[in-house]
């Protein structure tokens, strides 16, 4: 018994948990964070360049076309004769692009 516990203290420093650890990182980085910069780079540039006559779909489903860029950050988007206004950021781009 006292020989299993003398094996079983550590020498220390292990460099391979080191590398392990750096290897889980890595691919935590390229697997969920990369991706999620991307994406919210893309959904801030596609608001940027809301135009009017733009078809778009709003995050509550509404469909609808532009009829003006109000500021920089609302829009008033016309839904079967009527003027609706809504913030820039209540346009989905993911939903926009499946009705197009």
């Amino acid at each position: 018994m006292y020989n299993l516990l003398l094996q079983a203290k550590g020498s220390g420093f292990d460099p391979i948990s080191l590398i392990m650890f750096g290897g889980v990182f890595v691919v935590f980085y390229f697997f969920m964070i990369r991706p999620q910069q991307k994406k919210a780079k893309d959904q801030k540039k596609f608001r940027e360049e809301l135009k009017k006559g733009d078809k778009v779909v709003t995050i509550g489903g509404l469909h609808g076309v532009i009829l003006s860029v109000n500021s920089d950050d609302t829009i008033t988007i016309q839904v079967d004769r009527i003027e609706m206004k809504f913030e820039k950021s209540a346009v989905s781009l993911e939903y926009t692009k499946k009705s197009a």
